[in-house]
């Protein structure tokens, strides 16, 4: 059986972007709880890191807009001056 270290855990979480009370919060869970929880636990903070990327992408869309429009009205702008 592949047993992940202490270390390696925790270099993994912080590489994930996870703060030091979650990666102290699982690492007790380690510990403390089954499997099935400790895994629960990793896919709630996945949940939390999808929705970060569903909002940064709204954003992004924002902007992409932004520059549609902006690039139509500068296509506009030279065919009226033609």
């Amino acid at each position: 059986m592949n047993q992940l270290s202490k270390e390696s855990i925790k270099r993994n979480l912080e590489d994930a972007g996870c703060k030091t009370q979650t990666i102290e919060t699982f690492l007790n869970y380690r510990e403390t709880e089954t499997l099935q929880k400790q895994i629960l636990f990793l896919k709630c903070q996945r949940c939390g890191l999808l929705e970060e990327l569903h909002q940064v992408q709204k954003k992004i869309d924002c902007l992409d807009y932004l520059i549609y429009i902006l690039k139509v009205e500068m296509t506009n702008k030279d065919m009226s001056l033609k």
